[in-house]
């Protein structure tokens, strides 16, 4: 029945509603932000395929602010430049996993007087290295270890 009654929904008016919901929800008493990548599954039957979306999640507040769909054609981190365009970073933590890690999208961050919060694992072990060495003692650095000694 559910089904039914979203599919005569208009989605633009739907989603605009709803986003003013959120926008009244978020105004204020929080200070970070997660964004991260989910696939939604579709439906069998009605042809309605699954879709990959990028969402920001105030958890102070418990809502999403935003969410976009990612296009087959790119990643989650180019959906990312584009989903900064909508949020309030100023003065808020954006936090992501290992795949934010990225120059530019960190740069927008930092021009929108935000700040970021990204995790550096082995997969990037040049930038693991610069960060272990900036942090020269076993007490300081990330992995717990001297730099160069692992």
């Amino acid at each position: 029945m559910l089904h039914y009654l979203l599919i005569k929904l208009d989605r633009a008016a739907f989603e605009k509603a709803i986003g003013r919901w959120s926008a009244g929800r978020a105004q204020d008493g929080w200070k970070a932000l997660s964004i991260d990548g989910k696939t939604l599954r579709g439906t069998t039957g009605v042809e309605l395929p699954g879709v990959h979306v990028l969402a920001a999640y105030a958890h102070e507040v418990k809502v999403v602010l935003d969410q976009l769909p990612v296009d087959h054609s790119t990643n989650e981190h180019k959906a990312a430049l584009e989903l900064l365009k909508v949020l309030p970073v100023k003065d808020k933590i954006i936090l992501g996993d290992a795949m934010f890690c990225q120059r530019d999208l960190s740069r927008q961050i930092n021009r929108m007087k935000g700040d970021w919060v990204w995790p550096v694992k082995d997969n990037q072990p040049e930038l693991l290295a610069a960060i272990e060495l900036a942090f020269d003692d076993a007490g300081a650095s990330p992995s717990g270890q001297k730099a160069g000694s692992r």
